[in-house]
């Protein structure tokens, strides 16, 4: 399953940011509105904790789920060391990954209702946490971007998609 290879290689890129990036720059938000590549991480944390797992279990149980709010969720962090965190994350990940390992092809097609989305499938909801792993993997590297774009000099160009100054912070 392709999605368990980006799931079961999330955890130890993560691991090896925090063990080889200064803080400072994985606690760099690009512009104040945006996450931090730890934001990023807390982030994944939470939704380890509170959504993909669950709605897996839902989903092989016939349960229907709600959305859910990130925003609501990331003001309850206190301030821990990236390692620690990232530490969390790879311990939790592994319970998810034993919970995939127990899946079988058939269990891909059963539906449950999304609060906001409607149906889904157990593949949908796979596909889109491979997704969204990597979207997060994403959006922190491009937070961490951000000293060394502006320091490229004439290469700077090259960057102008990921460059919050030149893209209007999107």
């Amino acid at each position: 399953m392709l999605v368990g290879a980006v799931l079961a290689g999330t955890a130890a890129r993560w691991q090896m940011l925090a063990a080889t990036i200064p803080p400072e720059l994985l606690e760099r938000r690009p512009l104040p509105d945006q996450w931090s590549a730890l934001d990023c991480l807390r982030h994944l944390i939470d939704t380890e904790r509170l959504v993909f797992p669950e709605r897996v279990r839902a989903l092989l149980d016939g349960r229907d789920f709600v959305s859910f709010d990130p925003d609501a969720e990331s003001a309850r962090w206190e301030p821990r060391a990236p390692a620690t965190l990232a530490d969390e994350f790879a311990s939790m990940r592994g319970g998810s990954l034993a919970l995939l390992a127990t899946l079988k092809p058939a269990d891909l097609a059963r539906t449950a209702m999304h609060e906001e989305l409607g149906t889904v499938s157990l593949g949908n909801l796979l596909h889109e946490w491979g997704a969204h792993d990597l979207n997060h993997l994403v959006q922190a590297g491009r937070a961490m971007m951000q000293p060394f774009i502006v320091g490229c000099g004439p290469w700077r160009p090259y960057f102008a998609a990921h460059d919050v100054a030149v893209a209007g912070g999107t």
